[in-house]
């Protein structure tokens, strides 16, 4: 029986406001029905009581009392949870149709109608990342002004009181996978460019403060910086241009927690410590200030007020509450993992309330996907944070198809009755299982691990092979990649050991070896037994970070061209020539781990990653398809953290229905509530992401750089007009440009009837010339602010009726008239006025308005994902395109590209694709960017110096739209950027009939190429006579 929660789970858009959920059972499992609506927020959250109170309201009052510190005389619980109050309002503000309605600044409402709106050339923002970005936005600058947002804000206060008395937090909890790092930036933005136009105001700030819980993610949020080469505010197009000036006056500081820490400012050893001391003196204090530590952590920040703090990962962040009689008593790990927990908790808050006495702090803003208080924080684990105010759970984002799908499968070649996959594995393991830490006791065997570990294992392991196999056979250049989560360090080496293969100790000090009992997973050569000089598998913990003994020497020499790669990407985020010279083995590691599933880099060829704790958050590589979990899960928290690792999906293309396909992730050993059900799980195909960038320094000599053109302005004479009509200046009116000219309307019963445009017919030619002219006279020869020019009458209507004398053309029962319609009269008036523009070009150059901005592009700058499978490789030999890969839309871009590279005159190409190359122009009443196919750098006979910059564009059945392109660049933007001289020369052709071509499809591109070569520079050299 078919379970359309696992065959069909996607039910809504990534972009649009959920609309559906899948019902849940009390045990959160689905019931199979689909509701048509948005899914509650529902929470056991801390309310705080309020200081008046009404009588009335005391009779309908419930305290929960559950025995586990969670309600005290001055703190009540309510399952209700706010957000979904806060979620009402944001709803009904966003729906609000006019800016003007909307209660914020105009630079506010310009970048949300940006994220809501803008034509994002790669993925835009997820409806959830502008959600929570509104809410906050919301909470800032509208609930001030309103009594509900009044309360709102008075319930926030009044838990941020109870909870975190000197600070003033708001959580934002977000899905892991959702994309918390896009929100972070489009926080920054608002915050940045509110402040820098408006300076006086105390709301906005250009001071940031974004803490992580450890240097993974403290390396990935360097996008956040508006000067690094993957910013996100430019890359991603989270500000529009004319807004990126201002980010770049923000000042943001990207720390981890554990820089809060005094550190010593006397190295000083415990012997002189004591001598210092004196017998029975005060204790020596040899650490740092606050303010030190303050000057150290965040230097660029001295002297500012007003200081936003970000938190990411924000779950690590909060103040614990005292231990009462009755709170649950704690023992073993658990016990030592709360107190660890606790103490990481209290050097991050504790460093924000420093920071916040000494320069002040304006708010706190906490992004997670588990904004819940932990086991032994002095709350109920898995409370929520009573600061929250708006969620995106994890099944609102499987729901919308924004991470992968979660599920259990069932293996079929497993011997024997017993079950092979167990929910929750370590329930029925942990008494065989060593609690002692690595490198402490006896040696401990790892061919001794429990029976159902090792079962468990190899069921999983079967299922990765097939996928390996199947990632093989799709020529994905990495591998599928395995996850197992520990318990401690002493299980984290065992299963290693299993896995990869170990030397065991023989009495006469001699060893033999044992190869991995997984045979993918194996760290040493199954002929001659030597390690590997590239591992499958890593091992990663706490303690080899600390003591850098993870990578041995051979790795390092073996891998010599990645570590070449990360020191030259550290000089280019640097700028400094030397900082990639002394890498340690702790930085070597922590990039071999970011770099798991990315093609040549140091972490490209590893299977299987064995850790603690390390993977429960902040990293993020998205060919993770297996995890086991080999440890205990008390609540969902965790489960959710430690799924997490695998669920970022591998493609962002939208399919036919405008939905997200759905990937899968498989899981054992966690008990996840609603993947709980087993699931026959075929292996399924990947989709095999490249980043395409420009290949620098290696082929800078390729680049190719173009102006950005934003306008032209042409000053025509006045005294005579006359008009030069081409083929481009015909309008065809037809019903595919104006609509059906005829409509059979029939009733149920009785007789039809034509309806058609045969009434036009009867308008007189003198009246339409009348009306176009005044038309071309209005709008095209007044400038903004000035009476028409009355006396250009006459002349242009002479050049009005001859336009429509010999370039107008009607078909398929349509007429003149026609041009009555606005739109259709300013297509007309364009045609008119670019032919006028023609005539004079010689005598009067056309100037080309750069963006003040950013006046030039260049292939230099691309950088960009994709999972798309048509494209071109454009390494050579010779290469000829400073771009590593050519994305295709169809086949005759390839052989565009492979004539292109051949062709003895092309010096260098590229393919305008997340480029920038923008051609304004006018079609009818609007305004419209142009982006051409491809540009080719042409040597047309005048040197090497100064070769022909040709744009092409490939185009089968020319439309009216096409004709309108064609026009502006022969007319405006080709003559106005040669008249710049500071972008070398230009030509426009137009590679045709392409699309007929079938037999001799390669002769015919080649032939085509040689001729739109030769046309574009005779035609060069004709105007240079």
């Amino acid at each position: 029986m078919s379970n359309p929660f696992f065959d069909h789970p996607i039910l809504n858009s990534p972009y649009e406001i959920p609309t559906r959920h899948w019902e849940l059972d009390e045990h959160g499992q689905p019931t199979q029905r689909t509701l048509d609506s948005r899914r509650r927020a529902e929470f056991l959250t801390p309310i705080p009581k309020p200081k008046k109170r009404k009588k009335s309201a005391t009779q309908v009052e419930i305290v929960f009392d559950e025995g586990k510190g969670l309600s005290t005389k001055d703190q009540e619980y309510d399952q209700t949870s706010i957000i979904n109050e806060v979620r009402g309002y944001v709803n009904t503000w966003r729906a609000l149709p006019s800016p003007a309605q909307w209660q914020v600044t105009p630079e506010t409402a310009r970048l949300l109608q940006h994220w809501r709106h803008h034509p994002f050339s790669n993925i835009r923002p997820f409806f959830c990342q502008v959600e929570a970005v509104e809410t906050a936005i919301w909470l800032t600058e509208v609930a001030p002004s309103s009594a509900h947002g009044k309360r709102i804000l008075e319930l926030l206060s009044s838990a941020n009181k109870d909870a975190n008395p000197e600070l003033m937090r708001l959580a934002l909890k977000l899905a892991t996978g959702a994309g918390k790092t896009t929100v972070m930036a489009m926080l920054i933005a608002w915050q940045t460019i509110n402040a820098v136009r408006r300076p006086g105001s105390k709301q906005f700030t250009r001071g940031f403060l974004v803490c992580a819980p450890g240097l993974t993610i403290k390396d990935r949020l360097r996008v956040l910086q508006p000067n690094d080469p993957d910013s996100y505010y430019a890359n991603r197009e989270l500000v529009p241009n004319d807004m990126l000036e201002d980010i770049n006056r923000a000042k943001i500081v990207v720390t981890n927690y554990h820089a809060f820490k005094l550190r010593e400012v006397i190295d000083i050893s415990k012997g002189g410590r004591q001598l210092l001391q004196g017998r029975g003196g005060a204790e020596l204090n040899t650490r740092e200030t606050e303010g030190q530590m303050i000057q150290r952590v965040m230097p660029d920040l001295m002297g500012m007020k007003n200081i936003l703090v970000i938190n990411d990962e924000a779950h690590h962040c909060y103040r614990a509450k005292p231990k009462d009689d009755d709170d649950e008593e704690l023992k073993g790990d658990e016990k030592k993992e709360a107190e660890k927990n606790n103490e990481a908790a209290r050097l991050w808050i504790s460093g924000l309330e420093a920071i916040n006495r000494k320069l002040g702090l304006a708010r706190v803003i906490d992004l997670s996907a588990t904004p819940f208080f932990l086991r032994g924080s002095g709350y109920a684990e898995g409370t929520l944070f009573p600061w929250t105010m708006s969620d995106f759970s994890l099944m609102d984002a499987i729901e919308c198809g924004i991470v992968k799908l979660p599920r259990v499968p069932v293996a079929e070649n497993i011997p024997g009755d017993e079950l092979p996959v167990f929910r929750d594995l370590w329930e029925n393991i942990r008494g065989d299982m060593p609690k002692k830490g690595r490198g402490q006791g006896d040696e401990l065997d790892p061919l001794k691990l429990p029976t159902r570990l090792q079962t468990a294992l190899q069921a999983l392991y079967g299922h990765y092979e097939k996928t390996f196999q199947l990632w093989e056979a799709k020529n994905i250049k990495v591998p599928p990649c395995f996850i197992i989560v520990c318990q401690n360090t002493a299980i984290s080496k065992l299963v290693y050991d299993y896995i990869s293969g170990f030397h065991r100790k023989n009495g006469d000090g001699t060893t033999t070896l044992e190869n991995g009992r997984l045979a993918l997973f194996r760290n040493f050569d199954e002929t001659t037994g030597n390690p590997l000089a590239r591992p499958n598998t890593l091992l990663i913990d706490s303690e080899q970070l600390e003591a850098g003994d993870a990578l041995d020497d051979n790795f390092r020499s073996m891998a010599a061209d990645e570590i070449e790669r990360f020191r030259r990407d550290i000089v280019e985020r640097t700028r400094d020539a030397h900082a990639g010279d002394n890498i340690t083995d702790q930085e070597l590691l922590r990039e071999v781990m970011n770099t798991v599933g990315k093609a040549g880099q140091l972490g490209g060829s590893i299977r299987c990653v064995v850790s603690v704790s390390m993977l429960t958050e902040g990293w993020d590589a998205n060919t993770v398809t297996h995890v086991l979990g080999v440890r205990a899960f008390g609540t969902q928290l965790l489960c959710e953290q430690v799924i997490g690792r695998a669920l970022r999906r591998q493609s962002y293309q939208l399919n036919e229905e405008g939905l997200f396909n759905t990937e899968y992730a498989d899981v054992f050993g966690i008990p996840f509530d609603f993947t709980a059900k087993p699931v026959i799980a075929p292996p399924q195909p990947p989709r095999d992401t490249v980043q395409v960038k420009a290949v620098r320094p290696d082929r800078d000599a390729l680049e190719i750089r173009f102006p950005r053109v934003e306008g032209y302005r042409a000053e025509l004479p006045e005294e005579r007009l006359t008009a030069d009509f081409n083929d481009d200046s015909i309008l065809e009116l037809s019903p595919d440009l104006v609509g059906p000219s005829i409509t059979r309307n029939s009733g149920i019963i009785g007789e039809g009837v034509d309806m058609s445009l045969e009434h036009l017919g009867d308008m007189r030619p003198s009246s339409l010339v009348f009306h176009l002219t005044q038309r071309l006279l209005y709008t095209k020869w007044r400038d903004p602010g000035e009476e028409p020019k009355l006396y250009l009458f006459g002349q242009l209507k002479r050049i009005t009726k001859e336009w429509l004398d010999t370039c107008l053309v009607c078909k398929g029962e349509t007429y003149p008239a026609l041009l009555m319609y606005q739109g259709l009269a300013d297509m007309a008036c364009n045609r008119i006025t670019a032919a006028i523009t023609r005539q004079f070009l010689g005598e009067r150059p056309i100037k080309a308005l750069l963006d003040p901005y950013n006046p030039a592009g260049s292939t230099a700058h691309v950088r960009f994902n994709t999972s798309r499978e048509d494209r071109w490789d454009t390494s050579g030999p010779p290469p000829k395109n400073q771009v590593n890969w050519v994305i295709l839309d169809s086949d005759w871009e390839g052989e565009f590209c492979r004539v292109a590279e051949s062709h003895p005159k092309v010096i260098a190409y590229t393919k305008n694709h997340n480029l920038g190359l923008e051609v304004p122009y006018r079609f009818g009443s609007e305004i419209r960017k142009y982006i051409p196919d491809f540009i080719v750098k042409v040597d047309d006979g005048h040197g090497p110096d100064n070769p022909l910059n040709l744009i092409v564009e490939i185009k089968g059945y020319r439309r009216e739209d096409a004709k309108e392109k064609k026009s502006t660049m022969d007319t405006y933007w080709v003559p106005g950027v040669n008249h710049l001289g500071s972008f070398g020369r230009w030509a426009f052709a137009e590679f045709t009939e392409v699309y007929q071509i079938e037999s001799d499809f390669k002769v015919k591109v080649a032939g085509k190429f040689d001729q739109m070569i030769a046309t574009a520079s005779a035609d060069r050299a004709k105007e240079n006579a």
